[in-house]
């Protein structure tokens, strides 16, 4: 119970998975020509979910995090689309038990919440 299971070569097969979307996702972007705003932030983020996944079982909502910030990076350049549709796919293995205590609330503290 609890237990994942794990490759003939030790890696968590949803890591590979992950490994495997990103470096896809990454290889696109590098091949995309078009110019856009964010581009050094999808790149960033990539680079971000792949340490993640190098340093072992990555903590879900920093998984979440990232993604988040790639989809908005590269959501609008359709030539991008199914690749990212692997890393969410990718970070969606991770699942909701896998997760992190709850993060800060971003409200103000002096105020109460809506």
């Amino acid at each position: 119970m609890g237990q994942r299971p794990v490759a003939a070569d030790g890696v968590d097969p949803r890591v590979a998975e992950l490994r495997v979307a990103v470096a896809r996702l990454r290889r696109e972007l590098a091949g995309n020509r078009q110019e856009f705003a964010d581009r050094v932030i999808a790149e960033d983020e990539l680079a971000a979910l792949d340490a993640m996944a190098l340093s072992g079982i990555p903590e879900v909502w920093r998984l979440r995090r990232s993604l988040l910030l790639i989809a908005g990076a590269v959501g609008s350049v359709s030539a991008l689309a199914e690749g990212l549709a692997a890393v969410r796919r990718a970070v969606e293995l991770f699942g909701l038990s896998d997760q992190a205590p709850a993060q800060p609330s971003l409200r103000h503290p002096g105020r109460p919440a809506p």
